[in-house]
């Protein structure tokens, strides 16, 4: 399966979308294998390779102008938005990956207790695979000045603390495991 073409077939070429949603999966998925490829654990680094490049592909149904998106769905919901299109290609693994990646994944008490416009389910990271790619994303923005720059870990834990104790110390735990 090559993800470009999946791509390719839901972004126009020359588009902000396309050129950000690209950008910003390269450096992930380029993380996200390094990481894999150097932790002592067995990750089908293949599948993180795929799902890496095709993570945030439910952007573009979205309304965020500032990257090239004029959908009619919340941001947040981007996720099981990559979701559906994923498996409408037949990508279900891949499109659980699109779906758990926000935050360090977001739990059905949260998007109840915040009135979220998500399925009441948690969208949380179970696999190795799904980890290391929720991790390695938390360092690369999608805002187009900030776009090919890596933030410092203290700068990713320090957001995630304002999603939750819970968010922080879930990244925490990943700094310590696949911080490579």
């Amino acid at each position: 399966m090559d993800p470009l073409s999946i791509i390719e077939k839901h972004y126009k070429k020359n588009s902000k979308a396309y050129s950000i949603l690209l950008t910003h999966s390269r450096l992930v998925t380029e993380k996200a294998v390094k990481i894999a490829e150097q932790i002592n654990e067995s990750a089908d680094k293949n599948f993180i390779y795929e799902a890496s490049m095709l993570h945030d592909i439910g952007m573009i149904f979205t309304h965020a102008p500032d990257i090239g998106c004029y959908g009619n769905h919340p941001y947040i919901t981007h996720g099981i938005l990559g979701r559906k299109l994923l498996e409408e290609e037949g990508l279900f693994d891949h499109a659980a990956v699109a779906e758990k990646h926000t935050g360090t994944g977001i739990t059905k008490e949260e998007i109840k207790e915040k009135n979220l416009p998500l399925p009441l389910r948690d969208m949380v990271p179970v696999t190795l695979e799904q980890e290391i790619i929720c991790y390695a994303d938390k360092f690369f923005s999608k805002d187009p000045e900030k776009l090919l720059y890596e933030k410092p870990a203290e700068d990713v834990a320090e957001a995630m603390g304002k999603y939750g104790k819970s968010h922080l110390e879930k990244f925490r735990e990943w700094h310590l495991r696949f911080n490579v």
